[in-house]
């Protein structure tokens, strides 16, 4: 099992520095190796999983990927419960992978659940809401609402600031994706 943690780790690092199709061998070799250590209903076999299906989605197999990202949704809500943060997670990464093939609609339907799951489960201003929140941001504007979109990530920046600190690396993600999409302006929050 050791084995099959350190190939998900030097995939993870594969696919953290852009090289996508490098990584999905190794989490496919780590997937094979958790599904006869663990069983498929593993958690852990279901993040390397994830892993594998988002990184097939990054390297450019989109419809083998998102197929992929919804079958670990599912697999997730089943094992673990339609409000686990790892379901949580898991559809907001299908929320997202919509929103990249242009199903904005989709995206933002995904996206809003994802919000209000996390935020009755987790609280509003936990990390992993902050994060779905950014998505759902990016979802409106991808959708052409820009006006909301600018609003909820402001709203979001704020809350991240505020709970974690101008200088977090959530924070600084926050304001990364928003200046790069076009939401935010550089000064206007904690840099």
């Amino acid at each position: 099992m050791w084995d099959a943690a350190g190939v998900n780790g030097v995939a993870a690092e594969m696919f953290e520095a852009g090289h996508y199709d490098a990584a999905v061998p190794l989490f496919e070799q780590a997937l094979i190796a958790c599904r006869s250590a663990l069983g498929s209903e593993h958690p852990c076999t279901m993040t390397v999983a994830g892993n594998l299906s988002v990184a097939v989605f990054a390297a450019g197999h989109r419809r083998k990927g998102l197929k992929l990202i919804a079958a670990s949704v599912t697999d997730r809500g089943r094992e673990l419960g339609d409000d686990h943060p790892d379901t949580l997670v898991a559809r907001g990464a299908l929320a997202a992978a919509h929103r990249v093939t242009g199903d904005a609609d989709t995206a933002i339907a995904l996206a809003k659940q994802v919000v209000v799951q996390c935020s009755r489960t987790l609280g509003y201003t936990h990390s992993d809401t902050l994060s779905a929140r950014m998505n759902l941001a990016l979802s409106l504007a991808a959708a052409g609402d820009v006006r909301s979109a600018h609003r909820m990530l402001a709203s979001t920046m704020e809350d991240a600031e505020a709970t974690l600190g101008a200088r977090h690396s959530l924070t600084l993600a926050l304001l990364d994706s928003g200046m790069s999409h076009g939401l935010l302006q550089e000064g206007v929050f904690g840099r």
